[in-house]
């Protein structure tokens, strides 16, 4: 079963291929086509186009909810600092297991700062899923309830810490290399240069996200 996953609110109607206008109503259908969930985001007329056709009824059908679609702000780029929301978006992309904990502890940050809103939840092969909705991009994530009980939160929290002050090992790795090489001068083959271990100076301290994780088991 696939846990997790990230999917774009459309620019145009899936229906009829209209670009979708700033301030415009449109409507998110949300399908379970195993092993994947599916988007489909329409204007109104193509809803109602939809829902005549009978696509309530079809047995792959979840949820339908409607949105006022915001055009994506021009902005100048900024300098790259990790956040819940941009950790997440990376745990969901890795779509590693181990970090599903990490990812549902996110998610219920995210929820508590109104970031993310929780449109729909439903029982999937045994699993309880949660989905949720950007509430300025519109981009639905899929975020699978990993049933943590009291005595793995305590670890799951310091897991988070870390990853927010250190972000993933691979990317620790790699600023790591860009530092090495920036320090081993081009004449100076023979030099040798000492470059800390990953995940050297974790911090052991626990995050947010206790009564959260509490509150929704």
């Amino acid at each position: 079963m696939e846990t997790w996953n990230i999917q774009p609110r459309a620019r145009v109607c899936a229906g009829c291929g209209q670009p979708f206008a700033d301030g415009q109503t449109y409507y998110t259908l949300l399908f379970d086509e195993k092993p994947r969930f599916r988007r489909r985001d329409v204007c109104e007329g193509c809803w109602r186009k939809d829902d005549a056709a009978g696509v309530r009824a079809r047995p792959e059908f979840i949820s339908r909810w409607q949105g006022v679609y915001e055009a994506p702000p021009q902005r100048p780029d900024q300098v790259y600092r990790e956040t819940a929301e941009s950790l997440l978006r990376k745990l969901v992309e890795q779509s590693d297991a181990r970090y599903q904990p990490a990812s549902y502890i996110l998610a219920i940050m995210l929820e508590r700062k109104r970031v993310l809103k929780v449109r729909e939840q439903f029982v999937r092969d045994g699993r309880r899923v949660f989905v949720y909705e950007h509430s300025r991009s519109g981009e639905v994530f899929t975020i699978t309830d990993p049933e943590l009980r009291l005595d793995q939160l305590e670890h799951v929290q310091r897991e988070v810490t870390d990853l927010l002050e250190h972000g993933l090992v691979s990317d620790r790795a790699e600023g790591q290399s860009e530092m090495c090489a920036v320090a081993q001068p081009a004449d100076s083959a023979d030099r040798v240069v000492a470059c800390p271990e990953p995940g050297a100076g974790q911090s052991a301290n626990a995050g947010a996200g206790t009564d959260a994780a509490q509150s929704k088991n």
